[in-house]
């Protein structure tokens, strides 16, 4: 999931202390979610809810590539 994450922001153009601002997650929390040092299992889903919202994207485009 993280990478989902990383590549979707990124393909906004929008940085890790955008996407906190936009989301209300902490930098800190971005980063490990996105570095994968953190299980996906084990994010909360108002973190989940709030990243897809900045993101303008659902939760399950976090996890899974349209193309799967």
């Amino acid at each position: 999931m993280g990478y989902r994450v990383r590549e979707i922001r990124e393909q906004q153009k929008m940085t890790q202390e955008e996407l906190e601002r936009r989301s209300g997650v902490s930098r800190q929390t971005i980063s490990a979610i996105e570095n994968e040092k953190v299980k996906a299992e084990d994010v909360k889903v108002g973190t989940l809810l709030a990243l897809a919202s900045a993101l303008q994207t659902t939760i399950d485009c976090l996890f899974f590539d349209k193309a799967v």
